[in-house]
This record gives structure tokens, C-alpha cells and sequence, in this order.
């Protein structure tokens, strides 16, 4: 089966020093080692290692994922798929990210391997929205915390995916976002099925080629993992500062179904975003706490729209319009969302 080169996007290998999930690493580490020695700095190195604790497969496994699409995966398919400015496209965006489960931090690298691989920009977007909160694994752990309440947040974060593609495509079309320059034209007749047959036809198993495979997923995995890690690590370097030293109480007394409650759930999930399924049990703690449905619904959404981590990455890797319009659209949808939902569940 023949497969894309193993790392075509590579270029020449940064030094140590200059690699930037090496220093931002380098300076956690750096710190939580200094914390044994400065008291005041305990509570950040605690709150480093539960962050870590939490979110470390959900990291690998994106990677390893991302790998395994880099290697087997034509950017041919995903253009076919992903690229075309059909409103299907985005509906096929939020069906692949329903399946792929995987927390926030994982689709991250996922994310950013489908763009790479042709994806357009919007069903991109689509993607990163519907897959930590609308995928299947978190569609049972939400039912089991809220309930029945749970349909709620589901079905809410699909059409916000679904509505932001949409919204996405006409930017788009109107040149007001990026477009993709990793997309493939294909033929309208071009069958992704007959082609995976033909692949799986020429392909000869041996040692050799598995021991190829392994090696060309690996390589893929760190390729994605210097582009997106670094992100990651700043991401849960500014969230362990918050969950050290921001006392829980602060933010249940803050966080009723009031607009100021929505508004303070908005920048505490902004600033303390963990994954999906570490923020699960938080949203329902600000529920049980506080009865406001809707408040852990923002909580939730605004992990996804409003973090540094995905905004940055974004303006790194997809586009800096594709980051700035991303919370001037959710953000209200979110906000709306939150409202109507402590309206409704009081």
C-alpha cells in the first residue's frame, strides 16, 4: 500500500536550545524542582502535577493519532472529504469529531493534522468545536454527572460547531479568513473506497514494512508534537499558576445564574482550561454548587472558544483571522446558549 513520504512538511531540524516545547518544558520543570526549596511555590508544582495527571494520554494519544494520520492517510482523502465549501462538509467536520474521542487537548493535535492534510479551514473549526464536548465517550460521562440535562450541553456545543462552520464558509468565500494551502484538488469521481482498495492490494506485509510503519507514525507524532506541545505546556503553565493560588471558594461564590456569574465563568474557564474530561466533574461542581446549568455550560464551551492554548494555536498554524474571528463568533453563541439554558433548568 503506498503511502505519502513520512515526514514531507519537515524541514531542517531546529537546535535544543531554540526548540520551543524544550524551553517552555525546561522552565516547568525548572520550576517545580525550584518549588522543593521556596515554600510559596508549592501549590504551583501541586497543581502542575494534577494538570499533568489528568491530561498526559489524552496528549499522547492525539499525537499518536495525528502520526498515524500523517502516515496512512492521503492528503488526497481529506480534501475530498473536508475541503469542498459545501455545507455537508462542516456536517461531515462535526460527525468525525462526535466519533473521535479524544479531550481538548488531544483534538488539538488533530486538529492542526487535518489542516495539514487539506482539510479546509471552516470543517477545521467545526472539527475543534464538536469534538471535546459532543464526542461519544463525554456524551456518556456528562449524562452520568447532569442527567438527562446533559442533551442540553450536547446537542448546544453541535449546533454551535455546526452554525461557526457555517459562519466560517462565508468567510471564507468572502476572503475574510485564510484558505488552506494544504488542499487537494480532487475529481468529483474520485472514490476514496476503490482507492484504500488498491493501496491495501500493492501493500506487502513483512517485518519490514510494519517496522516502517511504526517508525513513520512515531515520526509523524513528533513532527505534530513540535508544532502543538508547546502550546499545551503554556496552556497548563498559566492554568496550574490559577489553580494554585485562586481559591475554589472565590469562584463558587461568583458563579451564580446571574449575567456577572455567566461573565466570571467565562474568564475562570478561559484561564483554567484542563480537558474535557477534567473539566466535566468542575462544571458539575459549579451546577451542584450554584444550580446554574447554564454557567457550566459556558464553563465548559468556553474552554474550547475562548482558551490561549487553541487561539494560539490557530494563529500559529492555521491562520491569525482564523483565531481572531473564532471568539467573536462562539462567544456570544455560548453566552446566549448559557442563558436560555438557567431560564430554562431553574
Amino acid at each position: 500500500m503506498e503511502r505519502e513520504p513520512t515526514c514531507p512538511h519537515c524541514e531542517e531540524r531546529t537546535p535544543l536550545y531554540k526548540n520551543k516545547t524544550f524551553i517552555v518544558s525546561s522552565i516547568l520543570i525548572s520550576a517545580a524542582l525550584l518549588s522543593y526549596i521556596v515554600p510559596i511555590m508549592e501549590p504551583f508544582r501541586r497543581s502542575l502535577f494534577v494538570y499533568f495527571k489528568t491530561i498526559w494520554w489524552a496528549i499522547l494519544l492525539g499525537f499518536l493519532l495525528g502520526g498515524a494520520i500523517d502516515h496512512y492517510v492521503p492528503r488526497e482523502y481529506i480534501s475530498h472529504i473536508l475541503a469542498r465549501p459545501r455545507k455537508r462538509t462542516i456536517f461531515y467536520s462535526v460527525i468525525l469529531g462526535f466519533f473521535m474521542s479524544a479531550c481538548s487537548h488531544g483534538i488539538l493535535a488533530l486538529s492542526i493534522e487535518l489542516h495539514k492534510k487539506g482539510a479546509s479551514n471552516p470543517a477545521v473549526v467545526a472539527f475543534l468545536l464538536a469534538s471535546p464536548w459532543a464526542n461519544l465517550t463525554l456524551t456518556i460521562m456528562l449524562i452520568g454527572f447532569f442527567g438527562l440535562k446533559a442533551l442540553y450541553i450536547i446537542v448546544s456545543a453541535i449546533v454551535i460547531a455546526v452554525i461557526t462552520g457555517f459562519i466560517f464558509q462565508f468567510l471564507e468565500s468572502k476572503n475574510l479568513i485564510e484558505k488552506n494551502d494544504n488542499i487537494v484538488n480532487t475529481e468529483e469521481t474520485f472514490s476514496i473506497v476503490n482507492d484504500i482498495r488498491k493501496r491495501f492490494g500493492d501493500y506487502e506485509f513483512s517485518f519490514n514494512a510494519v517496522r516502517s510503519d511504526i517508525r513513520g507514525i512515531l515520526n509523524g507524532a513528533l513532527s505534530l508534537s513540535n508544532m502543538v506541545l508547546w502550546w499545551v505546556l503554556i496552556g497548563v503553565g498559566i492554568a496550574s499558576l490559577a489553580g494554585g493560588y485562586v481559591p475554589s471558594g472565590i469562584f463558587q461564590r461568583f458563579m451564580g445564574p446571574t449575567m456577572l456569574g455567566l461573565a466570571v465563568t467565562l474568564i475562570v474557564a478561559t484561564i483554567i482550561e484542563v480537558c474535557s474530561e477534567g473539566s466535566a466533574p468542575m462544571a458539575f461542581e459549579i451546577f451542584r454548587q450554584t444550580g446554574a446549568l447554564g454557567n457550566s455550560f459556558v464553563f465548559l464551551m468556553a474552554g474550547v472558544v475562548t482558551d490561549y492554548t487553541e487561539i494560539g494555536l490557530l494563529w500559529h498554524n492555521v491562520g491569525r483571522r482564523v483565531a481572531i474571528w473564532l471568539p467573536i463568533i462562539t462567544v456570544p453563541q455560548v453566552v446566549l446558549l448559557g442563558i436560555i439554558a438557567n431560564n430554562i433548568f431553574k
